[in-house]
């Protein structure tokens, strides 16, 4: 599912116009951009979190130099899915 297909659903189930959903859509995402760029957790109850994990310094190798590269710490963002959300997609998820 695409974003457009996203704001044509809500859309359709809501009788909102599409225009309307599309902008709150566009806030929503950048408002949880914005938390996490200052480093505030978005918790979205019965949803899930978008956080940032801290991923440590590591060394890599430049393997056509075949050298060591020091790769730095840095911020990334996740999304940890909440717990009833994951029963919901396991009990209707065919396995394959």
């Amino acid at each position: 599912m695409t974003k457009a297909d996203l704001v044509s659903n809500i859309s359709d189930q809501l009788g909102i116009d599409k225009a309307d959903v599309q902008a709150t859509i566009e806030n929503f995402m950048k408002e949880i951009k914005v938390s996490l760029e200052k480093g505030e957790n978005v918790y979205l109850r019965g949803f899930g979190s978008f956080v940032i994990k801290k991923r440590a310094e590591k060394t890599g190798r430049n393997i056509s130099k075949n050298t060591a590269v020091k790769i730095p710490a840095q911020n990334i963002p996740s999304f940890k899915p909440a717990k009833i959300f994951m029963r919901g997609v396991k009990s209707k998820m065919p396995i394959s």
